[in-house]
């Protein structure tokens, strides 16, 4: 009944026929009739005005492809119930059509949203729930959608920020030398460096990848560990294998490993080496002192990249131990080549619990059982300590 509603009327919205009803907008999602950006204009929402604080809006999406509705709307329309329980509208869907009713600002977020995902869809692209999460982020932050949202695409799969900062953090990547990534646990900060090195090597831009971490317990002492070198640190160094094996095919991990063209080793293996042409990345960097950290910032060789990521929420060296990732931010934030991105509580996207997890400890004050000390002076300047 809705779908029919103002789809032939000139003008695009028009006041529902029976008083109390819904103002109906007509959004054009189709690629023959939607413009190339979001009609957001001002004078689209001075036409739509409310009867009041509790009136609701009505946004009516067309779609000109059916074949890719099934994709758009997500198996059982799960993609329409995540925007649904987001935005806290209600998204219903018609033929071609998608229907959204609620608060008008919600309604214009979730048509930017279907908007975005289908074209998302048109281009092959699959489209997951952590995806429209991603895009709805993107949406309520204000940015300009052709500014929106990063990508690394890789063999294995393209790599979608989801979160405004994850957007800056890709970016950033792709335009400096040397990028630290500090924040909590969750933000995707390890991930997304390990998915450009990635890319980086199958575009041939470096010719080798080199993935270190500092071999520190978290808070236990493991004592002698049995095997060769590779089998002792690999226990220290599996989240960046996994992190490998998501974005590139299994078989070329391995290859490479045996080939030396992805190396992993820990960071007291670093010492006089220069590392020219290859993707660095250093994670757990909050566990390096001063002089591990400038010892590993000064490897930086001709052609090279250089990532270092860590939480200073979490640092596990002897008591009374300065964290060398807190040093070098305070030193190098501002030095040309150089860019330093702040993940917050806000940024977390491994899971709503673990966002809501973040949340909490970050609220709460630091005892000496549980916190780093180091903390807010990494969380956007902010020179106070937890």
């Amino acid at each position: 009944m809705d779908s029919g509603v103002g789809l032939g009327c000139p003008g695009g919205e028009l006041p529902c026929n029976r008083p109390g009803e819904p103002h109906l907008t007509t959004a054009r999602g189709s690629a023959a009739h939607r413009p190339s950006k979001p009609d957001r204009s001002p004078e689209s929402s001075r036409e739509a005005t409310r009867e009041g604080t509790g009136a609701k809006h009505r946004i009516v999406v067309p779609f000109d492809d059916n074949r890719l509705l099934a994709h758009l709307l997500g198996e059982y329309d799960s993609h329409l119930a995540l925007i649904e329980s987001r935005l806290g509208i209600e998204a219903h869907a018609h033929g071609n059509v998608v229907t959204l009713t609620g608060p008008q600002p919600a309604c214009e977020t979730g048509r930017e949203v279907l908007n975005a995902v289908y074209d998302r869809v048109r281009k092959g692209e699959s489209i997951s729930a952590g995806d429209i999460d991603g895009l709805i982020r993107h949406a309520r932050s204000g940015a300009p959608r052709n500014d929106g949202t990063a990508q690394i695409r890789t063999r294995r799969r393209i790599v979608s920020a989801r979160t405004p900062m994850q957007s800056e953090y890709i970016r950033a990547l792709d335009a400096h030398d040397l990028v630290f990534g500090t924040g909590p646990a969750g933000t995707g900060k390890t991930y997304l460096a390990v998915a450009q090195a990635a890319s980086y090597l199958e575009r041939g831009l470096v010719e080798r990848i080199v993935l270190s971490r500092p071999a520190v317990e978290a808070g236990e002492r493991l004592g002698f560990l049995p095997g060769d070198m590779r089998e002792k640190v690999d226990p220290y160094l599996r989240p960046l294998y996994d992190a490998l094996y998501d974005v590139l095919p299994p078989e070329k991990v391995e290859r490479d490993l045996e080939a030396g063209i992805i190396e992993i080793a820990p960071l007291a293996f670093m010492r006089g080496r220069t590392l020219a042409h290859a993707f660095v990345i250093l994670d757990e960097a909050q566990n390096t002192t001063s002089m591990q950290m400038k010892m590993f910032l000064t490897r930086h060789g001709e052609g090279s990249r250089m990532v270092v990521t860590g939480d200073p929420t979490q640092i596990d060296l002897p008591p009374g131990q300065k964290s060398g990732l807190h040093e070098a931010v305070q030193l190098l934030e501002g030095v040309k080549g150089i860019e330093v991105v702040h993940f917050t509580s806000a940024d977390v996207v491994r899971s709503e619990l673990v966002a809501r997890i973040v949340a909490a400890y970050d609220g709460a004050p630091t005892t000496s059982g549980l916190g780093s000390g180091v903390t807010s002076t990494l969380a956007r300047g902010q020179g106070r300590t937890e």
